[in-house]
């Protein structure tokens, strides 16, 4: 299935009279769903479970209208603005940056998040237990995790003494947070670190030129559209160069990459579709805390390895939680 044949839209036609209140009556509530790059059909589907819970199936009594920037960040405001002009019942907003457009756009609009970095810190909510405004939504820890991932790393690659750090500088939220938590993890661990920054694909094909002449150790990705975008590019060239490259993102890791650790983000849609559907039921945002991922994941590409050479350590394979083969 294509991408784009994923997109559900629903267009209402006002007339007067009678007659548009009785299609007032009867039309079904819509959601928008606004991310910077289209979404793998399998954390979709995780969203759409998690409204079926809540009573709500798309194309019966819920449409849900999918709307993307196509990784052109800037085209989030517009898009936000659109959904807002649209009267959707509630948008669901994933990353930091979707987030705040949808923000910007409404302050009446319930706003559903999938949030990188501490929600409280980077200003979208009041407070996690009392959200207040018209924002909730799901924090995945990615940033706080910065430090387990690089550990992780040495784990298995316990020579390792140099790590280049792959970040995406226009994306602040993400890019600062993660460099201070690699800094002081690497002088914990007494790791060199060089970074390198990519803010498209050809920019990711000139950070690898790096790492082919410098050879660095292993390659730390940061989280970020960017790189689940460029998933495909970041294996290839990681394998290609023979780099070792861990993620928090399995996505990263399916397509080829050696290891991710992050939150499980299939379950992390599964409750935004939950929240969603307790939205449709009237249930206000400022009453739903926002929801901290509790569940972590370590996946490793055991055929990656192979090609690279490595031996994954029984102990790091004892606590994985998937083995990619």
């Amino acid at each position: 299935m294509r991408r784009r044949d994923f997109i559900k839209a629903t267009v209402g036609v006002v007339t007067a009279g009678p007659v548009a209140a009785r299609a007032e009556q009867s039309a079904i509530p819509v959601i928008g769903f606004l991310a910077p790059v289209w979404q793998n059909e399998e954390l979709l589907h995780g969203f759409q479970q998690g409204l079926q819970r809540a009573g709500f199936v798309d194309g019966d009594n819920v449409s849900i209208l999918y709307r993307s920037a196509e990784n052109e960040m800037d085209r989030l405001p517009a898009l936000a603005i659109d959904l807002a002009r649209r009267g959707v019942a509630a948008i669901v907003a994933v990353s930091n940056a979707a987030a705040f457009a949808a923000k910007n756009a409404t302050a009446t609009i319930p706003v559903l998040f999938v949030a990188a970095d501490d929600p409280v810190k980077v200003g979208l909510v009041a407070s996690l237990a009392r959200p207040d405004g018209n924002l909730t939504g799901v924090n995945i820890l990615a940033t706080e995790l910065v430090a387990k991932r690089l550990a992780l790393l040495r784990e298995l690659l316990p020579a390792a003494a140099r790590v280049a750090v792959l970040i995406d500088p226009t994306n602040k939220t993400i890019a600062e947070p993660t460099l201070q938590g690699v800094e002081s993890a690497a002088r914990a661990m007494a790791l060199q670190i060089q970074v390198l920054n990519a803010s498209n694909g050809p920019e990711i094909g000139t950070a690898f030129a790096a790492i082919e002449r410098e050879r660095p150790d292993a390659l730390f990705v940061s989280i970020g559209t960017l790189f689940t975008a460029r998933r495909a590019q970041l294996a290839t060239l990681a394998t290609r160069y023979m780099v070792p490259m861990t993620t928090g993102n399995r996505q990263i890791t399916e397509a080829g990459g050696l290891m991710s650790y992050g939150a499980d983000i299939r379950d992390t849609f599964r409750q935004i579709g939950v929240y969603a559907g307790r939205i449709l039921k009237g249930e206000k945002p400022a009453d739903l805390p926002v929801v901290q991922a509790t569940k972590f994941e370590l996946v490793i590409n055991v055929e990656t390895a192979r090609i690279l050479g490595l031996t994954v350590p029984s102990s790091l394979l004892a606590t994985t939680d998937e083995v990619i083969e």
